[in-house]
């Protein structure tokens, strides 16, 4: 780590590390850590954070019309010197201090995960009645949102009603989240579409700014956030491929394992594979190479 930023540390998540810069603002770091089942494996995915960085600053721009977001700098040359030391080049964000929303927002266009299990249990997601005989992975008739509470380290997210979203938000505050992150899912979606993926589902993490507008954080649709499904692997009735960490889950299912730390060693045929779906999903979404993310972001090879 760089020298300055040893005692900045304000957060550590199973993925990221979080810096307070001051005046600059914080400084969000992606690690190449990969947990499974709320399990961080010992060992990493090689260049991991650079490509979940990677897919957020593209979607950051290309979503920057629809609503505002806490990037303040991430290319060379934008980040302060504590900031730019050559390991963390590609893997960290300056972004805006903000007051963060306790929910996750998530929106669902096909019926898949948590939302499918709810779905089987009550015929309902997070309070939306569905019609009834719908298929797993099923695209729905419309996006819904679906909130859900932010869980501590080693916990599950857990889904909650409207009203609840309401009650911890304020009814004013709902709507604006609501509204911004379905638009997020649409316009991604779309792009996705063409390029022959689909966005089954996502979650995305709002904010205010010090003037109470209202502005979009962390992470965004990235393979971590997000479940994108190859369009020539889906079905219903199934949970088709997907380009995120079910290459490592699959594995671990096969072992004698009960999901409680430590997490087995990966062995390198899963870890290459599951490097190999990352930069997929990157190059298909942001219709560039990653080799051309790193040349400019001046990693060294």
């Amino acid at each position: 780590m760089s020298a300055g930023l040893e005692d900045r540390l304000i957060g550590r998540g199973k993925v990221r590390e979080i810096y307070d810069l001051g005046a600059d603002g914080l400084l969000l770091v992606a690690s190449d850590r990969i947990s499974a089942f709320d399990v961080v494996m010992p060992n990493p995915i090689p260049d991991k954070g650079r490509l979940l960085t990677g897919m957020t600053l593209f979607w950051l721009e290309a979503t920057s019309g629809i609503v505002p977001n806490h990037l303040k700098g991430a290319w060379p040359g934008e980040l302060p010197p504590e900031a730019s030391a050559p390991e963390l080049r590609g893997r960290a964000m300056l972004c805006q201090r903000l007051e963060m929303l306790p929910i996750e927002c998530v929106v669902r266009g096909y019926l898949a995960g948590s939302g499918w299990k709810d779905y089987r249990a009550t015929g309902t997601v997070s309070g939306h009645a569905l019609p009834s005989g719908l298929e797993e992975a099923q695209q729905l008739p419309a996006p819904i949102f679906t909130p859900a509470t932010k869980a501590d380290v080693g916990d599950h997210d857990e889904n909650i009603t409207v009203e609840a979203a309401r009650d911890l938000i304020g009814a004013e505050a709902y709507a604006a989240v609501e509204r911004a992150s379905i638009a997020l899912y649409l316009h991604a979606a779309a792009h996705a579409r063409e390029r022959g993926i689909i966005l089954a589902d996502t979650k995305f993490e709002f904010g205010f700014d010090p003037d109470g507008r209202l502005v979009l954080g962390d992470e965004v649709l990235t393979p971590d956030s997000s479940r994108w499904w190859p369009e020539d692997g889906y079905r219903t009735g199934i949970s088709p491929p997907s380009y995120d960490k079910q290459y490592v889950r699959d594995w671990l299912e096969t072992l004698d394992w009960d999901k409680t730390p430590p997490g087995p060693e990966l062995p390198a045929d899963v870890v290459a594979g599951t490097r190999g779906r990352y930069i997929e999903a990157y190059e298909a979404l942001t219709d560039s190479t990653f080799d051309d993310y790193l040349r400019r972001m001046e990693v060294e090879a």
